[in-house]
């Protein structure tokens, strides 16, 4: 076979990004040297629902029990649109479950959208859990506050790529260049992944500045490939004449620091992807994943967690990240939503009944995010506009689930948690508070955790309780 010069630059692009991780450990070693080593496996796992998921389709009230502006009717009222058909869920058929905890409003009863009946399933059997109404804050910041620009505001709250960013960074102000589990990698690094040369965060959902941090930079990989350099046949001399030629162009001393910078990279991912490649050999699951895009993507996360001891001994902390796009829905959201969900139902309901294959179901959990939700005034063509907060999906066996942790926005147009007059809701839940939680499971000390959320002390608490 002939070496394939695209695929060989492509992995080269995707993997070389991990290794600016390599020249960075040296100022750790001090570090090292005094650490105290972690003593289990923790992952976290990512999925990112770009275009702006419609939360409120999401998880929505069931019944017309609890206070007024948190019944069904009160829902039903402002999604119905005789021009469009509305946006309503019918009562009878959302998934109803009960939440451990009665919201301030004292409602309990709410229904999960009816494609996401396996996440309800995991719902009831205390395994997922909803944080509600969580967004993008500065600080806390009522609709008055809002309206009258008394307090800081979010950059470019309604902005598709702003808010990608901004929730990945965790940087309101839109200026960051390191996301937060980047940053959550390199305070884990010096206690629990010592002496690990693999990267901690891989990505198989392209590039994303949530995996880079000051130190720490992703693997990026594309589901169902084989990572490493393609095209070389081991038996063949001419294949393995052109192999040697390159390994001496990678330590070759051409007395330029970029060129010998940019082989040491290359050198090392290639090095990098050939481990991979090695671990993944002959790993196999049982679990039958669906075969869409996020399917594959969490079926790759998959056998590289269950590869992991070979991989690297040392990494005892992950992170991976996943992505799902379409969900902008301007127009037809009904059926692209049902779809969309129902891709993501199947697809982390597989992932989970893996990692309990695998036997490590209290070792990962897995969430959602998006960079915004959506209005619940319906909007023109059958669809919502941007919105603020949304609501988001925690699971795996550590999660506290079964419950709904934040409080569910009133459902009152220009009410106290519109941000304007079509139920575009202030989040009650900011993402560092979310991500602070994650982070503290994963093993990041209380003190670091300012860190790596910068709006974290504006927050009445940096736990919301819904891990263990």
């Amino acid at each position: 076979m002939s070496n394939s010069r695209r695929s060989f630059i492509r992995m080269s692009c995707c993997a070389a990004a991990s290794m600016g991780v390599a020249a960075s450990m040296e100022k750790f070693g001090l570090l090292n040297a005094l650490a105290q080593s972690g003593s289990s496996y923790k992952a976290m796992v990512c999925i990112f629902l770009f275009g702006g998921n419609d939360g409120n389709n999401l998880i929505a009230p069931v019944d017309n029990l609890g206070a007024a502006g948190f019944r069904y009717d009160d829902y039903l009222n402002i999604r119905i649109n005789a021009a469009t058909g509305g946006l309503a869920l019918g009562q009878g058929a959302l998934l109803p479950v009960t939440a451990a905890t009665a919201q301030p409003s004292g409602a309990r009863n709410f229904g999960f959208h009816p494609a996401l009946a396996q996440t309800r399933a995991l719902f009831q059997a205390n395994r997922a859990a909803v944080v509600a109404n969580m967004g993008m804050l500065f600080e806390p910041i009522t609709r008055t506050e809002y309206r009258n620009r008394t307090k800081s505001i979010p950059a470019n709250l309604f902005s598709h790529s702003d808010q990608q960013t901004a929730w990945q960074t965790s940087y309101a102000d839109g200026f960051g260049t390191t996301g937060w589990a980047g940053r959550t990698a390199d305070m884990a690094h010096s206690i629990y992944n010592v002496g690990a040369q693999f990267p901690p965060i891989l990505t198989v959902a392209g590039s994303a500045v949530f995996c880079t941090g000051n130190s720490t930079r992703p693997f990026a990989m594309v589901p169902n490939s084989t990572p490493g350099l393609q095209g070389f046949n081991a038996s063949s001399a001419s294949d393995n004449a052109r192999l040697l030629s390159l390994q001496e162009l990678l330590t070759f001393d051409s007395g330029i620091s970029l060129v010998q910078a940019t082989s040491s990279i290359t050198g090392a991912a290639l090095a990098q992807s050939a481990k991979l490649s090695q671990a993944l050999q002959g790993v196999t699951l049982t679990t039958v994943f669906p075969t869409t895009s996020l399917g594959n993507q969490l079926f790759q996360v998959a056998k590289i967690l269950k590869a992991r001891a070979s991989l690297d001994a040392n990494l005892n902390r992950q992170i991976f990240f996943c992505s799902q796009g379409g969900y902008d829905t301007h127009s037809n959201q009904i059926a692209d939503q049902n779809n969309l969900l129902g891709q993501l139902d199947a697809a982390m309901r597989a992932f989970y009944n893996a990692t309990v294959e695998i036997g490590i179901a209290s070792n990962v959990t897995t969430f959602t995010l998006s960079e915004f939700g959506r209005t619940l005034k319906p909007a023109s063509g059958a669809g919502s506009d941007h919105g603020w907060g949304s609501h988001q999906i925690v699971m795996g066996d550590a999660v506290l689930g079964g419950d709904i942790y934040g409080r569910m926005p009133q459902f009152a147009l220009s009410g106290p948690d519109d941000s304007s007059s079509n139920g575009r809701w202030i989040p009650s839940t900011a993402l560092d508070q979310f991500g602070a939680t994650l982070a503290r499971w994963f093993g990041v000390p209380d003190v670091d955790l300012p860190s790596i959320f910068p709006n974290l002390a504006k927050f009445p608490t940096s736990n919301l309780g819904f891990m263990s």
